[in-house]
């Protein structure tokens, strides 16, 4: 299964973007969820994760700016970026560290590190 994240685009310096990520219907358990991005020539790094209870971590890039949520009922997870600057332009990708999901023939199958396919934000200067 993949988790599927949308709502990057483009912004300008000082402006804000909202990203969601949804998980499919399949998944009827999941664990942490967070947001992670790659810039080019750089390593995916860790911006914000947030637990099945609420709790949640930042990265010091993204403290104050940037605010994870998320809908338990409906395997969500947003995140919303104000006050956007340049560096923070990357490939945006929604994780989740584990998650149980049902097969069409009712198999239960567990996985971990489940990752979106990415979307890209870009803000210009």
């Amino acid at each position: 299964v993949q988790l599927q994240a949308f709502g990057g685009g483009l912004a300008q310096f000082g402006g804000s973007l909202r990203l969601s990520c949804v998980a499919p219907r399949s998944i009827f358990m999941i664990g942490a969820m967070g947001w992670y991005r790659q810039a080019p020539g750089k390593q995916r790094e860790l911006v914000a994760t947030i637990t099945s209870g609420g709790s949640t971590t930042y990265a010091d890039s993204a403290k104050g700016r940037f605010t994870i949520s998320r809908d338990n009922a409906k395997n969500t997870v947003q995140l919303q970026m104000n006050n956007l600057k340049p560096e923070d332009t990357a490939v945006y990708y929604c994780n989740a560290d584990w998650a149980n999901w049902r097969l069409p023939d009712s198999t239960i199958v567990a996985g971990k590190d489940l990752w979106g396919q990415g979307t890209q934000v870009t803000v210009s200067s």
